[in-house]
């Protein structure tokens, strides 16, 4: 069970004696015992408080760009990464923007440094001091979302969706509950973070659905109303490594399936999610093996992708793919599956690999025909 900080605990860390107890306890491992007695001595009874926030500082490295942040375990787990954060915030550069739902201060940090002037609340005292540790000098105070404290701004809010009994996935399930939040904040423009697998036709006030992935990992959507929002579907592919970019549903879409070319190209995540994938397919001059099957094809990938260079495709049976793959002395194989009732692991072992070679297949349909795949993956340049 995750520790619960009291306010006690976030006025100790946020002194100098813890943060110096912070300093003395970095490289205990809460996990061993012995750690934990020499947290006990050095700190004494905010040891728990102490070693709690040294493990979610670790735990937050790999999300957000918090080195000396407080955290809740829950709240650290639903915070944005601060590259999807930093993205909707560029969305609101130069508006005025309140955060009703700020936790610690995840997109409350963020939006601070764009926005004309930005606010944060919340209804929990102790994120509410974390916020204040996190984003000093941003303006909070407590309050509930559904009882606006503020005029003429934009209204960002990310309501939770976990309770005691695990995640929620009904809208009228979130706190707050998303349809009361859109009634409230009638009339005003909304930027709202839900999860990704939300059911468009639960969320008629939404005039824009933005699906994001992150590092191929499909993050969150945010609903956009309003001016603020410019399309109907949007998919933005934000990378580490690399820039990044979006299509929207207001691009042509003006693709059919045919013939296979000399690539495979497997759709980021959330363009398959925003159901953008012809879009992305015309952008980029490429059509569908199948018309209700998200695999693109072409003789060019796009830049910045994974592609999969096609080396010999056919009718898909184990015992055949089993010889191909012998053939080819495959012992290395990744297994690529849309639109056929397989397990990649289960398959891969039924196939006793062996040589040395890699290679990726992709096993998909054709109208009612399983095929595969036999393909080298390669990253395109950028």
């Amino acid at each position: 069970m995750a520790y619960a900080f009291s306010l006690g605990d976030v006025a100790f860390l946020r002194s100098a004696e813890g943060r110096n107890a912070l300093a003395g306890c970095a490289e205990l491992d809460p996990t061993r015992i012995a750690d934990v007695e020499a947290a006990r001595r050095i700190v004494g009874e905010r040891a728990a408080a102490v070693l709690e926030t040294v493990a979610l500082r670790r735990k937050a490295r790999a999300k957000l760009d918090a080195d000396d942040w407080l955290f809740t375990g829950d709240a650290l787990q639903q915070a944005s990464a601060s590259a999807v954060a930093r993205h909707r915030a560029a969305r609101l550069e130069g508006l005025d923007v309140h955060d009703v739902t700020c936790s610690i201060g995840a997109d409350l940090a963020e939006l601070a440094r764009v926005a004309r002037r930005v606010v944060g609340s919340d209804l929990d005292e102790v994120r509410l001091a974390m916020a204040r540790h996190n984003c000093p000098g941003v303006p909070l105070v407590r309050a509930d979302a559904l009882r606006p404290v503020s005029r003429g701004t934009v209204v960002v809010a990310d309501p939770a969706r976990r309770d005691a009994r695990g995640r929620r996935w009904r809208p009228e399930d979130f706190a707050p509950p998303l349809g009361e939040l859109a009634e409230v904040y009638a009339g005003r423009e909304l930027a709202v973070k839900v999860s990704p697998g939300l059911d468009r036709a639960a969320l008629p006030w939404a005039d824009e659905v933005e699906l994001v992935s992150l590092d191929g990992q499909v993050r969150e959507a945010c609903l956009w109303t309003g001016d603020l929002a410019t399309a109907a579907r949007r998919a933005t592919v934000l990378r580490s490594d690399g820039p990044q970019w979006t299509v929207t549903s207001d691009e042509p879409d003006d693709v059919g399936a045919g013939e296979p070319g000399e690539w495979i190209i497997d759709p980021d995540g959330a363009v398959v999610r925003a159901g953008l994938v012809k879009h992305y397919g015309a952008r980029h001059g490429l059509w569908q093996l199948d018309e209700r099957i998200a695999y693109l094809t072409g003789d060019e990938p796009p830049p910045g992708v994974r592609a999969f260079r096609i080396v010999e495709h056919g009718p898909y049976q184990e015992k055949s793919l089993r010889a191909l793959l012998k053939r080819h002395e495959i012992g290395r194989l990744e297994i690529l599956v849309r639109g056929l009732d397989l397990d990649p692991d289960a398959l891969r072992k039924r196939l006793k690999l062996g040589g040395p070679r890699e290679a990726t297949v992709v096993l998909t349909r054709i109208g009612r025909s399983p095929v595969n795949f036999l393909c080298q993956a390669s990253r395109i340049p950028a």
